[in-house]
């Protein structure tokens, strides 16, 4: 399948927030690095969603002590707080969409797609094809990847265009191994924006 784009295709762009790039409260290595390619991405899709983590201050994956793994994380992305805001170099002023996730305090959330309505709200759209962006590899954009999948939707992970958190070394990889074997394809920007 091309990964050129098409008139039925969205771009989802995952949780570019101050608290997961440099400087933040859970900061992704390089995941700045990614906003220009995000930003030309977002110029040739008439479809584009960003997802925010929009916890509140009590959420259960809250650690004084984290272990930097599922359910035991620094305070991060607290509604109504700066580090919950996007970067400011990245074009969320182009989204037609943003699906706030994880504000269920007692329920951990990476999807986009998990207690909201993107599904449907893309199908309404007659969107056939996905392509995620965005932070971070191993857990946000790997689970709201997977969930479009299982949603029905064609799936594209752009790999110059994602970050993980590799805690531990080596998780960023695996992730899209999984996602490979899921069904899922990788792709880059250069190979979806050649013409």
């Amino acid at each position: 399948m091309s990964a050129c784009l098409q008139p039925s295709d969205a771009l989802i762009v995952v949780d570019v927030q101050r608290d997961f790039l440099p400087g933040g409260a859970l900061a992704v290595s390089h995941g700045d690095q990614i906003i220009p390619v995000v930003n030309r991405l977002l110029t040739r899709f008439s479809c584009k969603v960003f997802t925010r983590d929009w916890h509140p201050a009590d959420h259960l994956s809250f650690s004084a002590q984290p272990a930097f793994t599922d359910k035991s994380w620094p305070p991060h992305c607290v509604q109504n707080t700066p580090g919950a805001e996007f970067h400011p170099d990245v074009r969320a002023d182009l989204a037609d969409r943003i699906v706030s996730k994880g504000a269920d305090p007692k329920q951990e959330a990476y999807s986009g797609f998990q207690g909201t309505d993107l599904a449907s709200w893309l199908q309404a759209r007659m969107v056939k094809r996905v392509f995620v962006a965005g932070l971070a590899t191993d857990y946000c954009v790997k689970a709201t990847a997977l969930d479009a999948k299982a949603a029905g939707f064609s799936v594209f992970v752009v790999t110059d265009a994602v970050r993980g958190v590799d805690q531990p070394a080596g998780s960023a990889a695996a992730a899209l191994d999984d996602l490979e074997q899921a069904g899922v394809r990788l792709t880059t920007s250069q190979e979806m924006l050649k013409t």
